[in-house]
């Protein structure tokens, strides 16, 4: 799976982030490359992914809260990000 290194708007972002964990479920990608590939995505991109130690609406919306659940347990963010969702 080919992801790009910096996304240009959280919609961008977020469809990223999509393909990534539809993939996943679709069992297209193992759990290593579902890891690997969220974690990527957020060291090049976390100024877009976490605003104010929350996920933005844009992502909260695009996502959803199952998808974003997933990237939350791989980056070991704060529980309290999704309550808002």
């Amino acid at each position: 799976m080919e992801l790009k290194l910096f996304y240009r708007t959280q919609r961008d972002l977020a469809l990223a982030i999509n393909k990534v964990v539809d993939a996943y479920w679709n069992e297209e990608i193992n759990e290593h490359e579902l890891i690997e590939s969220i974690q990527y995505i957020y060291e090049n991109n976390y100024f877009r992914m976490i605003k104010n130690g929350d996920f933005p609406s844009v992502l909260r919306q695009q996502c959803g809260k199952r998808r974003l659940q997933i990237v939350m347990r791989i980056l070991n963010v704060e529980e309290d990000i999704l309550k808002k969702s």
